[in-house]
């Protein structure tokens, strides 16, 4: 993301700037064409002719680095900046005629596009030209000098005029008698002109049939319309021809003769600013990509210091984000959270282990030292009693292994049909002659006949277990009852008894290895610690559940859920 970004930004940041240092480059061009083409205008505006143009043109060239070239309409060259013969381009870049300029090229001119430079016969002696400039000069300190808004302008036939700034002193002058008329009155110089040319507009106008107009020395008709403007405008060119050079084609090139712009060569300014622009983008590119890497590899670091911590510390990280490190994160700590929990699980286990070991190896050491010791007797009795603990830890030792061998996946399963109530009877028989000694009833109890496939041998274990729970737990007058029937695509096998009862709070924790609920680990129920847990592992290997419900008082309710 940071690289498309700084891409993206490197690359429009840079054609915004090329664009701009580009325009720059093209608006001086432009200038400089256009000081080209105005520069001929005005030299053609005061000159009758075009000779003695030509350092005029050499100049221009230099100042512009271009080849400029002057030629009739027929493209008979008049003056030519350079003095190596090469071919004129195939188009004129304009048309010099300052009676006809060309509007986006010299937007001074006004409608008319009459060059106001082109005054011909009206241009004023020195003599006139210093009595009216004493005129504007008591005209404007009669308007209070400068400072009223008001400034004398020079025009290029000599005339001096009076410009109004302050919109405040127009159409109020001549009523405080400064006399700004003065200046409007035409000289003896432009009098006699003025009258041929008011003839001139007059007869074109009657040739409309149009009224005569007049108008005086600013060349501006106050009634007429278009008709009258146009026949001024045709009039005035008539009368400044003999004045004025002849149009000329104007053929502007590079010094090959190529009238395409010459290749754009980057000023060390804008040649900056592009540099400027790609460092700026550089170096925030390079901020922003040290910032987000580090956020990135600081929980990376503290995940890869906790993984390098011992086992016995359990260590956790702190989880800032939730993106995928954060994610990350948080399945480390589960995992050392878990990893903690098995750990205690495992010291539990080694402890209860250790425990359940003892007491019958500690009973039959003892025995065997007082017969060694000549204490007590070897009698029946006493092989009877060591023989039960010696069977006592083979059943411990037994149960060990099949849990173990569930652990390692390596629990072996082999399913056959088998009719549950002979299931049911088998088990029930064989534990009939410890629950008469016990006083309790063992019933059972059978919904049709339902029928399952799985391992005989371990189901027989699954019930047997339970039946053997349930008896330790059901004082005598009680009753342990088995049932079973068929729901749906389940066969449920239940073992019920009226014992003492589990609470409430026990309830999770009656599958777990070692776990009884007598809370000074009496032996008084002579159970291990490991038969619901190897319920729970046969059951599940046979791809079924075991639950349980129990009431305190009342008794408890196992029940396996195995598929048909």
């Amino acid at each position: 993301m940071i690289a498309v970004c700084s891409v993206a930004a490197t690359a429009w940041l840079a054609a915004r700037t090329t664009s701009s240092a580009i325009q720059q480059e093209q608006g001086q061009l432009l200038s400089s064409d256009t000081d080209i083409y105005d520069t001929l205008v005005g030299y053609a505006a005061v000159h009758p002719n075009w000779n003695g143009v030509t350092p005029t043109l050499r100049r221009l060239a230099e100042l512009t680095g271009r080849r400029i070239t002057l030629t009739t309409q027929s493209r008979r060259t008049l003056a030519t900046s350079s003095t190596a013969a090469t071919a004129l381009p195939t188009r004129a870049s304009a048309v010099v005629d300052p009676l006809r300029t060309d509007p986006a090229l010299l937007p001074s001119a006004g409608a008319n596009r009459i060059d106001p430079r082109a005054v011909g016969p009206y241009r004023l002696t020195a003599t006139e030209r210093e009595t009216l400039s004493g005129r504007a000069k008591k005209l404007l300190a009669c308007l209070g000098g400068t400072g009223s808004g008001a400034a004398l302008v020079l025009g290029p036939s000599g005339r001096p005029s009076v410009k109004l700034t302050n919109s405040a002193l127009d159409g109020t002058a001549r009523d405080r008698g400064c006399g700004l008329a003065g200046l409007d009155f035409p000289m003896p110089t432009e009098r006699e002109p003025l009258a041929r040319l008011i003839t001139m507009v007059n007869s074109c106008l009657r040739l409309q049939h149009l009224e005569p107009v007049k108008f005086g020395i600013d060349f501006v008709i106050v009634y007429g319309g278009p008709p009258a403007q146009t026949c001024l405008d045709t009039a005035r060119r008539d009368q400044l021809t003999p004045y004025v050079a002849p149009a000329a084609l104007l053929f502007v090139a590079t010094p090959a003769g190529s009238t395409r712009a010459p290749a754009f060569h980057f000023s060390s300014a804008n040649t900056a600013r592009v540099a400027g622009v790609a460092g700026l983008v550089l170096l925030v590119t390079v901020a922003v990509t040290v910032v987000v890497g580090t956020r990135l590899v600081r929980p990376l670091r503290a995940l890869a210091d906790a993984a390098r911590r011992p086992v016995a510390e359990h260590q956790r990280v702190p989880v800032t984000t939730n993106d995928e490190i954060g994610y990350l994160a948080a399945a480390f700590n589960d995992l050392s959270e878990r990893r903690e929990r098995l750990e205690g699980q495992r010291k539990a286990m080694v402890s209860d282990v250790a425990h359940e070991l003892r007491t019958p190896l500690s009973t039959i050491r003892s025995w065997l030292e007082a017969v060694q010791d000549g204490i007590a007797t070897s009698d029946q009795a006493l092989v009877d009693s060591l023989l039960e603990e010696a069977l006592l830890l083979q059943h411990i030792v037994d149960d060990l292994q099949d849990l173990a061998e569930a652990d390692a996946g390596q629990l072996r399963i082999h399913p056959e049909p088998l009719r549950v109530r002979e299931l049911l009877d088998q088990v029930a028989t064989v534990h009939h002659g410890r629950a008469g000694t016990a006083g309790v009833a063992l019933t059972t109890r059978t919904e049709g006949d339902p029928e399952l496939c799985g391992d005989p041998v371990r189901l027989r274990q699954v019930v047997g277990n339970l039946v053997s729970n349930a008896l330790r737990h059901t004082p005598p007058g009680g009753s342990v009852t088995l049932r079973a029937r068929r729901v749906g695509d389940l066969v449920t096998i239940e073992v019920a008894d009226t014992g003492t009862g589990i609470p409430a709070e026990d309830l999770p924790r009656v599958f777990d290895r070692f776990w009884r609920a007598e809370k000074s680990r009496s032996r008084r129920t002579g159970g291990s610690g490991l038969g619901l847990a190897i319920v729970r592992r046969l059951t599940e290997a046979h791809g079924g559940t075991v639950t349980v419900a129990s009431t305190v008082g009342t008794g408890t309710v196992f029940t396996v859920s195995l598929p048909v």
